[in-house]
């Protein structure tokens, strides 16, 4: 069987994408060096390679790459070996033109890009397959293997492709899915519109139509590019296995809700080895610290919990976004450090040296166009230094405190045509939840809405458009067991075919809500309604409102005016020995903040009301110990309380009592005991 740690790997991954085929040979040389003197432990190498490893069909041209990886071996780093199937070389989509993917509007993309790969297409995978096979054979037991990279970043840019062997693909897989064309007319409601079809033969991509198309063929669509994707990855994987048996596989994820919303992570988790991911800052004026704490919370739980690796991240700036700030002193490391307190078995980066051409020149690297006398490297040195000290903690799991359940399938659903409102995101809600969590300094586990949750006191719905039967009563049992539930608006609608649950709405979660809801009634742009508690004080909901009559669910808080004047806003259902609450409105973050704090008292959480705000404390724990980091984001010095006293890992100093940790700075502490 495979490892599920990189081979041979004795320390925390720290390094990055070594791209030598840039530069020439003669920088090769200081190129370890430098890696050498910044504690870097492991490299990508050759993920966009192709068009070197294979110039034309059937010629080959591995000597570049022996050398590089020779010389890597030489200098102690191990390597993670990519299969440059994302970019296939010119002479390839010269001989095979239809290879490249096609929008549903018909145009068809041209060479020079990347990613530019029609999933479906037979000669495609025969030339992956083959690529791979060679590198197999060549590399599979060089010592410092330490794993290989599949591809890069599935279903970026492109996912889905709607030329027509993929209309074949699609048919052959709907045929496998449903067994009959009559399952795939009654899973899509055909009889709407007249859209019957007689036999898959008729059955193609929603390619452009003159009004909305059919949302049940739609998200199936999403489905079966997903599925290709992931059976091109399991073919690759296969010849991986075979040809280097024991030495781990994965594929670089982009878990960020932010970042990619094409791909099941729940499915792809089960694929691979190792769980990877790259995760990038967002500059869009959000606070980024949270948005990076969640992503390393979905990581880890697409790995089922178990350490997984973050494959990149910028040192400083990107390049591709419409506006690039630097990372402020300090960032890069609280940014590193802050994956591998939720996970991470080290800190990787894209890339090691700047591109001097490209279209990601402007993307920053752990050796910048500056060289060795700048701000970046002097900190990468440091953070080499960080991880190294940092080895006792691999094989440690995170510590979650709630869980809040996501399905990419049910984000599909929502964000397909014809909604009661385009301003109901699912993703602003997961976001909204996720940060008022953070900020009650909750760790949070993200969880399938079938999975066990019995582990979870507390477990949050932010958005659930789409449900299954099974999914609910999971949820029910959960609640009757004792746990506390929290579910937002717009959740239990449809089933996964997209069919809204037979009666009134929330269909699958109308029993654990004790409610029905009559109608959905959104609020135009700019409208807002105060809902207002028990204890008077007032509250303000926006975007989205209902009908809610409860059937065994007590009012908690009230719609003050608007259409829905003076029927329940929020709501508490007690089922068995647990309790379900229910929000019908989009609240803001002094909302979320009460409602959650309510919550959070049924699941008898005792609030951290000690940890100041914007200083984030997680633990991670296992066989060699219990590991407490305190990442302070702010400008101010900040006291953590310790339950027990220890030894702070950065710095070989004994903590007890308030744990002090410097504005933007780290602490790591071994707890003793």
């Amino acid at each position: 069987m495979p490892e599920t740690s990189p081979r041979g790997l004795t320390r925390l991954a720290f390094g990055g994408d070594y791209n030598p085929e840039q530069w020439p040979e003669s920088v090769w040389q200081d190129d370890v060096r430098l890696m050498r003197e910044a504690g870097v432990t492991m490299v990508s190498v050759g993920i966009f390679s192709w068009a070197l490893l294979e110039p034309s069909p059937g010629t080959y041209d591995f000597g570049w790459l022996d050398r590089v990886i020779g010389l890597l071996h030489d200098n102690g780093i191990r390597v993670d070996l990519g299969t440059p199937t994302v970019a296939p070389p010119v002479w390839f989509y010269r001989e095979h033109p239809d290879a490249l993917p096609v929008t549903a509007e018909g145009v068809r993309y041209e060479f020079g890009s990347r990613a530019a790969i029609c999933h479906s297409n037979a000669d495609y995978r025969a030339a992956a397959a083959n690529i791979t096979t060679r590198l197999a054979e060549r590399y599979g037991d060089h010592p410092a293997l330490a794993m290989w990279h599949v591809h890069n970043e599935y279903g970026v840019p492109v996912s889905a492709c709607y030329c027509d062997s993929c209309a074949a693909h699609f048919r052959r897989w709907l045929e496998t899915t449903y067994g009959t064309v009559d399952a795939v007319n009654e899973a899509w409601g055909t009889a709407f519109w007249g859209q019957r079809y007689a036999g898959f033969e008729d059955v193609n991509p929603p390619r452009a139509t003159p009004t909305v198309g059919n949302p049940g063929q739609a998200l199936d669509y999403k489905r079966f590019a997903d599925a290709t994707m992931r059976e091109n990855f399991r073919a690759e994987r296969d010849i991986l296995h075979r040809l280097a048996p024991g030495v781990p596989v994965t594929t670089n994820f982009m878990t960020a809700l932010s970042q990619c919303d094409s791909v099941d992570y729940w499915a792809w988790g089960r694929e691979v080895d190792i769980v990877t991911n790259d995760h990038y800052l967002i500059t869009d004026g959000r606070r980024t610290h949270v948005n990076l704490a969640m992503a390393a919370d979905l990581t880890r739980s697409v790995a089922g919990g178990a350490p997984w690796i973050l494959l990149e991240h910028s040192t400083s700036g990107v390049n591709w976004q419409p506006r690039n700030p630097a990372k402020a002193p300090g960032q890069m490391a609280r940014n590193s450090l802050g994956h591998v307190a939720r996970g991470s078995e080290g800190a990787m980066f894209f890339q090691w040296r700047q591109s001097r051409r490209g279209a990601e020149k402007f993307h920053s690297a752990m050796v910048p166009h500056g060289g060795t006398d700048t701000r970046v490297w002097n900190e990468i040195v440091e953070l080499g230094a960080s991880l190294d000290s940092l080895g006792a903690i691999r094989g440690t799991r995170t510590e979650a405190d709630v869980a809040v359940l996501w399905d990419w399938h049910s984000w599909w659903a929502q964000n397909l045509a014809w909604r009661p409102s385009e301003d109901a995101d699912p993703r602003e809600r997961a976001d909204a939840f996720y940060e008022a969590l953070y900020d009650r300094h909750l760790t949070v586990d993200f969880a399938h809405p079938e999975a066990d949750l019995s582990a979870y006191p507390l477990v949050v719905v932010p958005a659930l458009y789409l449900m299954t039967e099974a999914a609910g009563n999971n949820l029910r049992e959960y609640v009757a067991s004792g746990g506390t539930l929290v579910v937002s608006y717009f959740s239990g609608i449809v089933d996964e075919h997209d069919a809204v649950h037979e009666g009134a709405f929330p269909g699958a979660l109308r029993d654990v809500l004790g409610l029905t809801v009559e109608e959905f009634s959104p609020l135009l742009p700019g409208e807002n309604v105060r809902v207002i508690g028990p204890d008077g004080r007032a509250l303000t909901g926006d975007v989205w409102t209902e009908f809610v009559v409860p059937r065994g669910a007590e009012t908690v808080w009230t719609y003050a005016e608007g259409l829905t004047e003076g029927r329940p806003a929020v709501t508490r259902h007690r089922l068995g020995e647990g309790t379900a609450w229910y929000v019908s409105t989009r609240l803001g973050a002094e909302g979320l903040d009460a409602l959650l704090g309510l919550a959070a008292e049924d699941a008898a959480i005792v609030p951290r009301a000690e940890l100041p705000h914007d200083v984030e404390v997680v633990r991670r724990s296992g066989g060699t110990g219990s590991y407490l980091f305190a990442i302070n984001h702010t400008a101010a010095d900040a006291k953590v309380p310790l339950e027990t006293s220890g030894t702070e890992l950065l710095t070989g100093e004994r903590a007890a009592g308030r744990l002090a940790v410097p504005a933007g700075a780290v602490r790591v502490v071994r707890l003793d005991g």
